[in-house]
């Protein structure tokens, strides 16, 4: 969700204090990095999704204040538009046992909400994006009323200097204007997050970049925006056009978008952070009271509130997050590559494959990204994201390869050995990671089903008509917790 903002202007004397804010929290968070100031033992990993919320007749559902007060959960909190929700899984370590523990927690939790949220009139769904939105739904009124939003839609707008355009050409074409970001609220994502070592950051980081394209490709679960069939993930464009501050000049400039890929490998957390303040102006500069060297220098952990903040409006795919957790400080990779579902086990095995896959990665002797270039990892992932399953991508040593062929000849055996290295148990290795073998061998992730079952639907139905009846059914399958895979065609 981000953290809380009150309503307030800001004034071009804000915007010069806060730019020196952050530009002493980034001195400071140099200075802890060299003083290894950082939890490092037993790493933890995390876990959010981010759910849409449905009527009766399957459309968006904008009650997510009614649904919220009826779970009265603080794991569950508020997203960017009304149809939405976010549940934030208890963080835990993968060993003994720890995958099938996010499943049981999961699960448990779902059931529960969907059963409290009906008593509001909603129901909920785990899918990239609603397939029933319509442009009647992206209007400024679909936000939810945290004032962070409406700030972040205001500054968004008003650094761009003109409506938001979307223009996605995939199966089908989408052009259309918006006044506000609220199509940024149609992406509904899986957020994993892997606690490392200051030392250990950017190997890790550089692997989930590597990787993120066939993360796409394995797990894509977006076809449909406005009615149109367009890219397999078309959270992916979506997010870029939906969240971009620059005008048609300032991209033919080359300055750089919000949502943003990355431009190399880095060396360090660092070089993340220095990024961020000198490539991208503050959204929402607000100002802590916090003096961060004088905290460190007595022997406190600095909030870093403006560095966080800022960090928190660049959409980097693989975002560096710095947190505190029983008043210590640590590093966290944040991979928010994957959309939400199809079902919790689905999202369990996407969530295993990259946990695995990214250890085995970052460990390596010979670094996978030392064997290709940054360009051609970026290339794969809007190639994976608007092909899903049947991308072709580059891979060292490989060549072009279909991803399906890559993860079942040589990535699937490195998330095994990743898994054990996590201490993960052969039972859960071998479950979640035998549904993506199976999505691989029979060429069937969320997309390819939904599309497929759409396709079925409208030889007797109209679009709309054929849009609800098969996200009905997408939604009673949900239900089942049989992998989307294993779903009747």
């Amino acid at each position: 969700m981000g953290e809380e903002v009150a309503p307030q202007e800001f004034t071009r004397a804000d915007r010069t204090r806060h730019r020196e804010k952050v530009r002493q929290c980034v001195d400071v968070f140099a200075k802890m990095l060299r003083e290894q100031a950082f939890a490092v033992d037993d790493p933890m990993t995390g876990l959010e999704i981010e759910l849409n919320l449905v009527d009766e007749d399957e459309a968006p559902a904008l009650r997510n204040a009614d649904v919220l007060a009826e779970l009265a959960d603080p794991d569950f909190q508020t997203e960017l538009g009304q149809f939405n929700v976010e549940i934030n899984v208890p963080p835990r370590l993968l060993r003994d046992g720890g995958l099938g523990a996010y499943e049981e927690t999961l699960r448990r939790s779902l059931n529960d909400a969907e059963s409290k949220a009906a008593a509001a009139g909603a129901h909920m769904v785990m899918i990239g994006i609603l397939p029933t939105l319509a442009p009647g739904h992206m209007r400024p009124e679909s936000l939810s009323p945290n004032p962070r939003y409406r700030l972040l839609s205001d500054q968004i707008l008003a650094a761009r200097g003109e409506d938001i355009a979307l223009d996605i050409r995939g199966v089908e074409t989408l052009r259309t204007t918006h006044d506000s970001i609220v199509p940024e609220a149609a992406c509904t994502s899986t957020q994993l997050h892997v606690q490392v070592e200051p030392d250990e950051f950017a190997a890790y980081w550089n692997a989930s970049q590597a990787i993120a394209s066939i993360q796409l490709a394995v797990g894509a679960n977006s076809p449909i925006l406005l009615e149109r069939e367009l890219w397999r993930e078309t959270r992916i464009p979506l997010f870029e056009q939906a969240t971009d501050t620059r005008s048609e000049e300032l991209k033919a400039q080359g300055v750089r978008p919000r949502v943003w890929f990355g431009e190399r490998w880095i060396n360090s957390v660092f070089d993340l952070a220095e990024e961020n303040v000198r490539y991208f102006p503050a959204l929402l500069p607000v100002i802590d009271d916090e003096d961060p060297l004088a905290v460190l220098e007595t022997g406190g952990v600095p909030k870093l509130a403006e560095l966080r903040m800022h960090n928190g409006t660049i959409y980097r795919w693989n975002r560096p997050i710095y947190d505190i957790a029983q008043g210590r400080p640590h590093l966290r990779v944040e991979n928010r590559v994957l959309p939400a579902g199809p079902t919790v086990v689905d999202t369990m095995a996407n969530a295993a494959f990259y946990f695995g896959l990214v250890r085995a990665l970052a460990v390596s002797e010979r670094p996978l990204w030392s064997q290709m270039s940054f360009s051609a990892a970026e290339e794969n992932f809007h190639l994976a994201a608007q092909h899903g399953i049947d991308a072709q991508v580059y891979w060292p040593r490989v060549g072009q390869v279909a991803a399906s062929e890559l993860v079942l000849r040589r990535l699937l055996p490195l998330a095994a050995e990743g898994l054990d290295s996590w201490g993960v148990t052969p039972e859960d290795r071998d479950r979640f990671l035998g549904v993506i073998e199976q999505r691989c061998l029979l060429g069937r992730n969320g997309a390819q089903w939904f599309t497929d079952r759409l396709h079925r639907h409208e030889t007797s139905l109209g679009r709309p008509e054929a849009l609800r009846r098969t996200l009905g059914d997408y939604r009673e399958l949900m239900h089942s917790n049989e992998p989307v895979h294993a779903w009747a065609e």
